[in-house]
């Protein structure tokens, strides 16, 4: 079962939620606030990744490791590692500091830069979940679409709450001949591609 949490996860799941929830009242500035997933966008995301084809699983955005606990639930499940981008130094700390805590840091490679600088290395990926700043989206669609296996996965978070922002992105997903793609309305809105 994939929600059979284990609790040392379920602790760290509940952690992160109630530091995200004090940062989005207590004025932490946005740029280091955790501005997490919400649970339901968790376990959808976990649902999806486990039914994704064999390669490589990737994201884009760790911040402190939420929706890497959820990603790491899937990872169990199917035998794969999950490779991480962070581009803030402080926030990788945290996440591996979530991982160790939650017992997953067997299962999730941390990697702080800017993914744009190391996608293009990133081969055979069958699953990709996209939670960054929304000014890296397209570019981050452009280097992972390409390498993804037949029938992999990119979930890009925000679709609906931030849509004016990502509709590059959106409109480029929908009119790619590449991929299927749809926004479903869960959590904040996730586009779904899937490489034909």
């Amino acid at each position: 079962m994939l929600f059979d949490i284990p609790e040392e996860i379920r602790k760290q799941m509940h952690r992160l939620e109630a530091i995200d929830a004090a940062d989005r009242v207590d004025g932490t500035p946005r740029s280091v606030r955790l501005r997490q997933i919400p649970p339901e966008t968790g376990r959808f995301l976990t649902i999806v990744a486990a039914g994704a084809p064999k390669g490589a699983f990737i994201e884009v955005g760790t911040s402190a490791g939420y929706s890497s606990l959820y990603l790491a639930l899937a990872c169990r499940e199917v035998g794969v590692r999950l490779t991480t981008f962070e581009v803030l130094e402080e926030k990788a700390r945290m996440a591996r500091d979530t991982f160790r805590l939650a017992g997953v840091d067997d299962l999730i490679d941390v990697v702080v830069g800017d993914a744009r600088d190391h996608l293009a290395g990133c081969r055979d990926i069958a699953f990709c979940f996209l939670d960054a700043e929304k000014d890296v989206y397209l570019d981050c669609y452009n280097l992972v679409v390409p390498n993804l296996v037949r029938g992999g996965l990119l979930v890009a978070d925000n679709a609906i709450s931030h849509a004016e922002e990502l509709k590059p992105l959106i409109d480029r997903a929908m009119s790619d001949p590449r991929v299927d793609a749809v926004v479903v309305p869960v959590g904040k809105g996730e586009l779904i591609c899937r490489r034909c």
